[in-house]
């Protein structure tokens, strides 16, 4: 052992023990040379139990890792932002100021206290026993239609990079957003090139959906490491509306029920439904962004209970354009599934109040279809909701025709359909004419609909493009 190496870790063996003078101060050598070597030990013995078998980027630090932005309030003046830090950190705090062009709008913050939550990985078993600490800032009293940066720490010497996002326009505005089936399996290794060539596509995208199966295997973190690798910065920028699958489902412990993932609530703050059982809470809630009403729900189960809050949300929207999204698909184009709860009790509502999308996942395949409306005194056909599965990570299903074809009997009408291909879709409403286009893995676009629609009269035509061969 050198000199140099002894007297470091003799220094360090001092600062461990909080002593104010150098061990040999108060020691012999030898008994120094003991000590040194136990806690050494004892050190990499700590260490490699609880990081064993992880990748740098699953394990905790001081620096904040896993940010997310959501929806939390009015979109046009608040924001909410989450991340993760090993517990050493035991107070998080955010950063925000409306951007500038250059470094000058770090004088102007302001700063806010984060909620802090423990949390144990160790609760699935299936994961390292590694506690680590959540932290999460509701940014308040932003102004509309303003591009903000922000950045996320301990309050100290270990901060994020600054990040950038825009709120939304109080007024009915051009507006732009990404939607995702699932991604659920080999999510770092065939996800990650999706959702960058999603942000190739459309990188001033004002939000993101996920359409449920974000991961694999509900409680494992090990997974939700890739699905936060996989989109890198992506997920700190644009705000995200994720939504609960049946993937995010699993028990905890063989032969308990299933329960949703340990990670959803701590790692994503959501709205709170408070007239909705607890169960519910942060997978069933409504975003209202630029007269766009984006209603989430979990059809996983409770599905009664969404139902009186489906009419409730859709009753009191004055929203131009109405959106719903949930995992599972109304009209399955994959062989054995079948939701037909929705199609009995939701359908009927969407029809009601002329809901414009329907954006599910679940059945690792892709079709585009709608349920036009029949005019009652003259016959003639108006295009009523447009109902769409899609996936994105690299599980594939085939198409049921059969299936597909059992719908006509309800007033669906197949428009574009497609199999073992990934796929993310863009969509952009202006004025009165939404623009929906998806887009395979390499870039290319696929298939696309333009709905127009008259405010006066709720009226709907569709134009849409020939499948591509």
């Amino acid at each position: 052992m050198s000199k140099k190496y002894y007297q470091g870790m003799e220094s360090y063996a001092a600062s461990l023990l909080k002593l104010k003078k150098p061990l040999n101060t108060y020691l012999s050598f030898g008994i120094i040379s003991v000590m040194l070597c136990f806690i050494t030990q004892n050190i990499v013995a700590q260490h490699s139990h609880k990081h064993q078998g992880l990748h740098h980027w699953e394990i905790p630090s001081k620096n904040p890792d896993r940010i997310i932005l959501t929806f939390v309030g009015n979109t046009a003046t608040s924001r909410a932002v989450t991340w993760r830090t090993d517990t050493s950190v035991e107070n998080g705090f955010a950063q925000i100021a409306e951007a500038t062009v250059n470094s000058s709008f770090t004088g102007k913050t302001e700063r806010y206290k984060a909620i802090t939550e423990p949390f144990d990985l160790g609760l699935y078993k299936g994961n390292n026993s590694l506690e680590v600490h959540y932290h999460s800032v509701v940014f308040q009293q932003l102004q509309p239609d303003k591009l903000y940066a922000y950045r996320v720490g301990d309050g100290n010497k270990h901060w994020s990079e600054w990040i950038q996002f825009k709120t939304a326009k109080k007024e009915y505005a051009p507006t732009k957003f990404v939607y995702f089936g699932d991604a659920q399996n080999d999510v770092l290794s065939h996800w990650s090139r999706v959702i960058r060539m999603a942000y190739q596509t459309a990188p001033d995208a004002s939000f993101v959906i996920h359409a449920g199966d974000l991961i694999n295997n509900a409680h494992r973190d090990y997974e939700w490491a890739q699905w936060y690798k996989a989109g890198g910065f992506i997920h700190s920028q644009w705000t995200a509306i994720p939504v609960v699958g049946n993937h995010e489902f699993s028990p905890l412990t063989k032969g308990d029920d299933r329960e949703l993932a340990i990670q959803w609530r701590p790692q994503f703050t959501l709205p709170v439904e408070k007239e909705l059982d607890e169960k519910l809470h942060e997978t069933v809630y409504t975003v209202d962004y630029q007269d766009i009403r984006i209603i989430a729900l979990n059809s996983n189960g409770m599905l009664e209970e969404q139902t009186q809050y489906i009419e409730q949300q859709l009753k009191t929207s004055t929203a131009k354009w109405n959106i719903i999204t949930c995992h599972h698909s109304v009209f399955s184009p994959a062989e054995g599934r079948d939701f037909k709860f929705a199609r009995k009790k939701w359908k009927p509502l969407f029809d009601q109040y002329n809901v414009d999308l329907v954006l599910n996942g679940h059945d690792h395949t892709y079709a585009r279809g709608h349920v036009p409306k029949i005019s009652s005194s003259t016959g003639a056909e108006n295009l009523g909701t447009i109902y769409v599965t899609s996936v994105s990570g690299p599980k594939q299903y085939p198409l049921d025709q059969q299936q597909i074809l059992s719908y006509t009997k309800e007033g669906y009408q197949l428009d574009q359909s497609a199999e073992q291909t990934q796929f993310y879709q863009v969509i952009t409403i202006d004025q009165n004419k939404l623009t929906y286009v998806a887009y395979d893995a390499l870039g290319e676009e696929y298939d696309r609909a333009i709905i127009t629609k008259n405010f006066d009269t709720g009226k709907k035509n569709l134009e849409q493009m020939k499948i591509k061969k």
